[in-house]
């Protein structure tokens, strides 16, 4: 892959602030939704926690199943 195919692949990621804004709910609430399996699985960059944009947008859209089915739901468009 090229770097300009590279930069142009480029993820916006959300806090758990961010996603809070989103979700109309506080960031403690995003972080509880988190331990429970509520939302999808975060990516963790050294010690900070962000929520890829787009894959928030498709749980979304697929009606915000909880994280189990959700990576089901996932898993099963990739075979």
């Amino acid at each position: 892959m090229s770097d300009t195919q590279v930069t142009n692949k480029t993820c916006q990621l959300l806090t758990a602030k961010d996603l809070g804004q989103k979700l109309s709910l506080s960031k403690r609430q995003i972080f509880r939704l988190n331990s429970c399996g509520k939302i999808p699985a975060p990516i963790r960059i050294g010690g900070a926690v962000r929520w890829s944009a787009e894959e928030i947008s498709a749980w979304l859209a697929a009606g915000a199943k909880d994280r189990q089915t959700w990576e089901a739901i996932k898993n099963a468009g990739r075979d």
